[in-house]
């Protein structure tokens, strides 16, 4: 199984020190196996987090204390390595339970801005089609205004519809009297 990669920010949240720690040790090598993704930026596999030293998920160091004396009670040698094999195995188990966790936040914001894409693209197709819409009643005679058949010229009372060209031709009164 192949773990998988965490980001400069996550490598360094992971294992207790500064995104500077991480860069410095992947400039110098101790870090081969990472790689400049360019949308995520530098990907540092775990299992080169584990080579160069790093704990995953420790805690701070502690203040350096005086050692204390010999106690005839302390675990022996034996007990001491089945200790330390725990240990790391529970380091092992941690850096799974770190990764794991990394990846469904990351599924997460994936999943979030590939719903919100979806909301902008529906919505901007429902403002088509309301336009569309508007389109086809603006396009569509009302079934209350009949439909126009020909340009329709007004008359002067009295007169038939062919009539309004002759009755240019003559002279007309003003209505106050005088001649035109």
């Amino acid at each position: 199984m192949t773990r998988p990669m965490l980001t400069q920010r996550e490598a360094a949240a992971a294992c207790g020190v500064s995104r500077t720690t991480i860069r410095r040790r992947r400039e110098a090598g101790e870090l081969p196996h990472a790689v400049q993704d360019p949308e995520r930026g530098w990907m540092v596999p775990v299992d080169d987090l584990l080579a160069a030293g790093f704990r995953l998920n420790a805690p701070a160091p502690a203040d350096q204390a005086a050692p204390a004396p010999a106690d005839p009670a302390a675990p022996s040698d034996d007990e001491g390595r089945d200790a330390a094999v725990l240990r790391a195995e529970l380091a092992r188990l941690n850096a799974e339970h770190a990764l794991a966790l990394a990846e469904a936040r990351f599924g997460q914001k994936l999943a979030e801005a590939e719903a919100e894409h979806l909301r902008r693209e529906l919505a901007a197709r429902g403002e088509h089609i309301a336009d569309l819409q508007r389109a086809m009643g603006a396009l569509t005679s009302a079934p209350e205004r009949p439909a126009l058949t020909g340009p329709v010229w007004p008359t002067m009372p009295g007169q038939a519809q062919g009539e309004a060209g002759e009755a240019e031709s003559e002279p007309r009164k003003r209505w106050w009297g005088g001649q035109t």
